[in-house]
């Protein structure tokens, strides 16, 4: 990029080194470091002030588990006392057998949670070093059977849930299916073969867009034209190779 901000369609475009703020009345937030009383941005993305705070949304990277993040996550093996999670962190999560809402005996984890399992978590704590402790005692956390659990990028997960989960309900008011959004990027989703590929067919449009403005709107569009007109074979086959 040649200059040194972009604006696109209402957004605030930055990079590496771009000054976000230098009155001083703002903090640093994620994706931001701070030299004197200036804020520049870290990582490439859209800039976002919420309150006294500016951060980045960044276009693209790995999930960075924060603390009451919501994530889905996979059984990669069992222990006596614990699961092995894959929940795109950069190394594997383990939960214990004390953050789960059953009692489970020694060496009976995969009578629970099998190898192979998905599993609808909440990032419990984040330590200095960033170990991760997963826990399933809340009410939102669950074992989540059937369906299909695909990958977007994790800094799209705010623009595909949308403010108040508008964006997601919006996918599934029109497509009559079950979503669940994990901050990691994962989505679950469940219904008839048609309408899943219609609400995948949702989501890509917003991942490949999520740096645009009006795309509530345009989502809404999309979903009623399709709706009426059905997804075609060939938008079905196109759509599994994107994926």
């Amino acid at each position: 990029m040649a200059a040194q901000q972009q604006q696109e369609e209402g957004k605030d475009i930055v990079v590496p080194g771009d000054l976000l703020d230098d009155t001083g009345r703002l903090r640093p937030g994620f994706n931001t470091y701070k030299e004197g009383p200036n804020i520049y941005a870290l990582r490439l993305g859209i800039k976002q002030v919420r309150g006294d705070t500016v951060g980045v949304l960044a276009l693209s990277g790995r999930y960075d588990p924060q603390r009451n993040d919501l994530v889905i996550g996979t059984v990669m093996e069992t222990g006596p006392s614990i699961w092995v999670m894959d929940i795109r962190a950069p190394s594997p999560v383990t939960m214990h057998v004390n953050d789960v809402p059953w009692k489970v005996d020694f060496g009976e984890t995969s009578k629970f949670l099998a190898t192979g399992d998905t599993v609808l978590l909440k990032v419990a704590f984040v330590d200095e070093i960033k170990k991760v402790q997963l826990t399933m005692k809340d009410r939102a956390c669950r074992k989540l059977t059937g369906g299909l659990t695909f990958e977007v990028a994790p800094s799209k997960v705010a623009r595909i849930i949308g403010r108040g989960g508008s964006m997601t309900n919006t996918i599934k008011a029109a497509t009559n299916t079950r979503m669940f959004v994990g901050q990691n990027g994962r989505i679950w989703l469940d219904g008839e073969p048609h309408d899943v590929a219609l609400a995948m067919a949702a989501i890509k449009k917003i991942e490949d867009e999520a740096h645009t403005s009006g795309l509530t709107e345009k989502v809404k569009a999309f979903l009623e034209e399709h709706r009426a007109s059905g997804m075609s074979q060939w938008k079905k086959a196109t759509l599994a190779k994107e994926w």
